[in-house]
């Protein structure tokens, strides 16, 4: 049983299309957790992002900065190597589902203004990635198993 739930979590399709949306927004992820969990890129660590939460009411702050730096972060990395591609894509999207409604809905659309298009861009390719999985050239093919994925299709 938990090898089929295993085998279902990994499945993925043959196709390169994945890699291309896999390998920059794994990228990006990282970076924001970066940001969040350990200050790199100027971000302001876990103390500063969790204080900035609370200020917003996301409470409690520091346990709220943890789990999204985490999720991004982990869950990016996941992404860009293709390991459990689709669980690691639900936790993007239940992220910038979560950063869409407390931190950018309230400013309209638009990044200029703080708004949430650029948190919906993200969104929409981890949901895909949810979809698809890691594709032909992923961690997830490689193990899957009964896959081919060492030789050509």
């Amino acid at each position: 049983m938990f090898k089929s739930a295993l085998s279902r979590l990994m499945s993925t399709d043959t196709s390169l299309a994945s890699l291309v949306l896999r390998v920059p927004t794994g990228i990006i992820f990282m970076a924001h957790g970066s940001q969040k969990l350990f200050g790199a890129f100027g971000g302001y660590g876990l103390e500063g992002t969790g204080q900035w939460m609370a200020s917003m009411g996301i409470e409690p702050g520091y346990l709220m900065a943890l789990l999204s730096g985490s999720g991004e972060f982990f869950g990016g990395l996941a992404i860009l190597i293709g390991l459990l591609t689709r669980p690691a894509a639900a936790v993007l999207v239940f992220t910038m589902l979560i950063a869409i409604l407390t931190v950018h809905i309230g400013n309209g659309l638009f990044m200029s203004n703080n708004g949430f298009e650029y948190a919906l861009a993200l969104l929409t390719i981890a949901a895909s990635l949810m979809i698809t999985g890691g594709g032909k050239l992923s961690l997830d093919r490689v193990l899957q198993p009964g896959s081919n994925a060492v030789r050509e299709d």
